[in-house]
């Protein structure tokens, strides 16, 4: 798909199906979606489906009032915001001679674009050819030059589209060990940080809710934090200091979206996994967003699939939220917020954009990290650097003092805060 094609953007409305947002919004996210992959949209419009035709989605009329659209619109791109079959695609590009992506092609080539870890190509790569097998719209000779071309994959009898098929299958297969190798990779670094004493909070959200702007202004970093869909893909650390607590990991996640490609759903598995390992997840709302509600819904019915929450939304890792954008919205609704958060208890407003905010939501996560700690006292040999300088790194020092020296030479006390996972680790050393 060539960058600043103009495309006719359509969102099938079809009766008796049930949504999780309302057609409207349905379709204002699906032309962010084609903003992020770069094309110009010619037009935009909700397109009500009485019957669904297994041929083409939409009525005969309807797909000539579509191709009359995109004469006078000059759009030499259709995207439907919706699942076509591969008859349907194929049958609607005849019709429309013009090239057709539905939704799931429409994230996949978005996903394409951005991914930038090896993980995240393997997996972008393995639900493109996922995608793809049943339909088989494009030449697969570069899947030929990458495995080597040698000249033996098909006898005498074999059709072309039997050896494409084969040939997607061999590579998908070689994709799934290769992914298989970086999760184990993956896990082994997420043990490490389980031995390691820093506590991780995830950030978590529907796409462009602000996270990745929120992790900037958190670490500094300059992560991609753009006003557009899926603009972070692959999983992001930083360390960061909190009120209380010397270091802690910050992680910045994949966005979260209604509708998510099965194939994508199962490949970017692995890169939420980060989430199931968290001290306290941290979801980020936009509350500018008209459809903030669903979005919320949409993003706990992810993590419950992850394993987080169970059905009643109840959460085995604490969850707070940060009401994001409240820059964008009227300041009675501001305020509106700020009171809603209060009684909600588990909500803070925050600007991510302007910093309102950071230094409280700073000092809750702190709170909840430190609330478990205890103050304890311990005497220590003042020759003892190890375990001395692991307390000073680790905990929080309140109070140091020599003592008298005992058989062993002069001792320390020291009066520090640690947390049980902390009291655990220095128990060991």
């Amino acid at each position: 798909m060539t960058r600043g094609a103009r495309a006719l953007v359509l969102c099938p409305d079809i009766r008796g199906q049930s949504y999780a947002i309302d057609a409207a919004e349905r379709l204002e996210e699906a032309c962010g979606l084609a903003l992020a992959i770069g094309v110009v949209i010619a037009d935009a419009r909700v397109v009500p489906v009485r019957t669904m035709r297994p041929g083409t989605l939409f009525g005969s009329g309807q797909v000539e009032q579509i191709q009359a659209d995109c004469e006078l619109h000059e759009a030499e791109l259709v995207i439907v915001d919706g699942a076509l079959s591969p008859i349907q695609q194929r049958n609607l590009e005849e019709k429309l001679r013009r090239k057709v992506i539905d939704r799931t092609g429409l994230i996949l080539e978005i996903f394409g674009e951005r991914a930038v870890t090896a993980e995240g190509r393997l997996q972008v790569e393995l639900a493109h050819l996922d995608y793809q097998q049943s339909r088989l719209v494009r030449s697969w000779t570069h899947l030929e030059r990458q495995r080597g071309g040698f000249g033996f994959l098909g006898g005498p009898g074999e059709t072309q589209i039997e050896a494409d098929r084969r040939m997607i299958r061999q590579r998908m297969a070689r994709l799934r060990k290769e992914l298989e190798q970086v999760r184990k990779t993956r896990g082994l670094h997420r043990k490490r940080r389980g031995r390691a004493p820093w506590p991780v909070i995830a950030l978590v959200g529907y796409t462009n809710a602000g996270k990745s702007t929120l992790f900037n202004r958190l670490t500094g970093a300059e992560v991609m934090a753009e006003d557009l869909l899926f603009a972070t893909l692959d999983p992001t650390m930083r360390a960061i200091e909190l009120p209380a607590v010397e270091k802690a990991i910050l992680s910045d996640t994949v966005g979260f979206i209604s509708d998510l490609p099965t194939q994508l759903v199962a490949a970017f598995r692995a890169t939420l996994e980060e989430v199931t390992g968290a001290d306290i997840i941290l979801h980020v709302r936009d509350m500018a967003n008209p459809a903030h509600e669903s979005q919320k819904k949409q993003v706990l019915s992810v993590l419950a699939e992850l394993g987080v929450t169970d059905d009643n939304g109840e959460s085995t890792i604490p969850i707070i939220e940060a009401w994001n954008k409240v820059d964008l919205v009227s300041a009675s609704r501001a305020d509106e917020l700020r009171e809603m958060a209060a009684l909600q208890g588990d909500a803070l407003v925050i600007s991510a954009q302007t910093g309102e905010g950071i230094d409280a939501l700073l000092e809750w996560i702190g709170s909840i990290l430190t609330k478990e700690s205890r103050v304890v006292e311990l005497e220590l040999p003042a020759s003892d650097g190890r375990r001395i300088a692991w307390l000073h790194a680790n905990g929080e020092v309140l109070a140091e003092q020599e003592l008298r020296g005992g058989r062993e030479g002069p001792l320390r006390q020291f009066t520090v805060r640690l947390n049980p996972k902390q009291l655990g680790q220095f128990a060991r050393l």
